[in-house]
């Protein structure tokens, strides 16, 4: 009895397609869905991150040189009139825009409290564009592994009944349904993982950049 069902499992294990594409084709409209998922959330990360990384590089590289720039230029409104049209470094919009608001004023009274609040919600305004993305990387990070994990607890829950149906508790049995769910357990983490690395680094780095914004609006307001 135990050679027939070992010669069993292992002619199902022979005949059974264990690759990563066999394990999705097999796989149930649940199961299939939550791959898809952690799929999408996988690569949209990866697109934000290496977005990110780009971006904070250029930036950091650009505001350097705006600030060596700056502080060698004649005055403030000498350098605001030789900026170019478009710009997208934050510390370059957030001296424009402020300067702007600058020249406009029609009264100096108050001009010091109102400068330093204009600097301030420019600031946040550069600040929420540079933090964009960052919250679908803290949703993956805190839920792919659960989304996982649900697919691991659907695909065990099928082999079950499988097992129950079949009476047979052989491992050729089971052992697809173990293969989908250590497959979704594994995709869950796969997305989870760089989310989680990625996000801590760039709100580090966001911080880092903030503080940088916040040290150049003080100096700036001191020369108003």
């Amino acid at each position: 009895m135990e050679a027939d069902i070992t010669s069993q499992a292992v002619g199902f294990a022979s005949n059974t397609d264990f690759s990563l594409w066999s394990l999705f084709i097999r796989a149930d409209f649940i199961v299939k869905s939550v791959i898809l998922m952690l799929i999408f959330c996988s690569v949209y990360s990866w697109a934000i991150i290496i977005e990110k990384f780009k971006l904070f590089k250029k930036i950091n590289l650009e505001s350097e040189e705006f600030e060596e720039k700056f502080w060698k230029s004649k005055s403030a409104e000498t350098f605001y009139n030789s900026l170019p049209v478009n710009l997208e470094n934050p510390m370059a919009l957030l001296f424009k825009e402020s300067m702007q608001t600058l020249l406009k004023a029609k009264s100096k009274s108050n001009l010091n409290e109102r400068m330093s609040t204009m600097l301030e919600i420019n600031t946040e305004k550069q600040m929420v564009k540079l933090d964009k993305g960052f919250t679908f990387l803290a949703t993956v990070g805190s839920t792919a592994p659960f989304i996982g994990l649900f697919g691991t607890v659907w695909v065990i829950m099928n082999s079950f009944q499988s097992i129950a149906i079949s009476r047979n508790t052989s491992l050729a049995i089971v052992a697809p349904g173990i293969a989908e769910a250590l497959f979704a357990t594994a995709l869950g983490l796969l997305a989870a993982i760089p989310a989680v690395v990625a996000y801590n680094k760039f709100n580090n780095d966001s911080k880092k950049y903030l503080q940088k914004l916040e040290n150049f609006s003080k100096r700036f307001l001191s020369i108003i």
